[in-house]
């Protein structure tokens, strides 16, 4: 089993950045593949961002390509999710996620095994 904790998370104007950092309990963070996922006000979690249990695999959402990067430090059982250009769009919740299966491009939150609290990112115009 694995603990996830958010942070980063943050008021910000539209164009700003933000880095979202996911800590992870237990030895076996390596094992796990990772995931962001957002959930806006009335509206569904959305999937945004996976990276595979190495590092080397990553999918992004199509609204966040060329803006969000993911990535994760196994020595540091963290996974980060970096957001450039953000847009009031992008204000939600961001959920980090956890998951004993391999990655696929479009993920849903039930390929996902442990969960994070979530932190709120809000982005003004």
């Amino acid at each position: 089993q694995v603990q996830l904790v958010e942070s980063g998370g943050g008021l910000v104007q539209a164009g700003d950045s933000l880095r979202l950092s996911c800590a992870a309990s237990g030895r076996t963070f390596s094992s796990y593949s990772m995931g962001w996922f957002r959930q806006a006000p009335g509206k569904d979690r959305e999937f945004v961002s996976t990276i595979g249990s190495s590092g080397y695999d990553t999918y992004y959402a199509d609204s966040v390509k060329g803006r969000f990067t993911i990535s994760r430090d196994n020595a540091k059982n963290t996974v980060y999710l970096q957001m450039n250009s953000l847009k009031p769009e992008d204000t939600a919740v961001y959920y980090c996620a956890a998951g004993y299966r391999r990655i696929v491009p479009r993920p849903k939150p039930s390929d996902f095994d442990y969960w994070g609290q979530g932190t709120q990112v809000t982005v003004s115009s």
